[in-house]
């Protein structure tokens, strides 16, 4: 069972720095695709961004230039590196694994994901 255990929220001042973490249990080689969603209150969630398994790499509008989505296979750990952070921004912050085939066109989607952190808390003030 592949378990993700995400570290890293906070709170910051628009204009400033998180580095968001996800610890994965198992091996990245068993993981399609792997990516950051968002969900603030009242919305719905949202892909942030998002690797594949061979690297490719895809950002929502919103975060391009600002956020940084990087894996380190030697600690099996998915990072979130986000600047220049936004009011908008603040929303609890997920990560999600699938070993299904992924491309795409469908690693934005929730329904991708077969495991699914807890969550942790980003926000943002102005």
């Amino acid at each position: 069972q592949v378990q993700l255990v995400e570290s890293g929220g906070g709170s910051v001042q628009a204009g400033g720095s998180l580095r968001l973490a996800c610890t994965i249990s198992g091996s990245f080689a068993s993981s399609a695709c792997m990516a950051w969603f968002r969900q603030a209150p009242g919305k719905e969630r949202e892909g942030v961004a998002a690797v594949l398994k061979y690297g490719g790499t895809g950002y929502q509008d919103s975060v391009k230039g600002r956020f940084t989505i990087s894996k380190d296979s030697a600690t099996n750990t998915l990072y979130l590196q986000m600047n220049s952070l936004k009011p908008e921004d603040t929303a609890m912050y997920y990560c999600a694994a699938t070993r299904a085939y992924c491309t795409d066109a469908y690693y934005f989607r929730p329904v991708t994901y077969h495991y699914w952190g807890q969550g942790t808390q980003v926000t943002v003030s102005s």
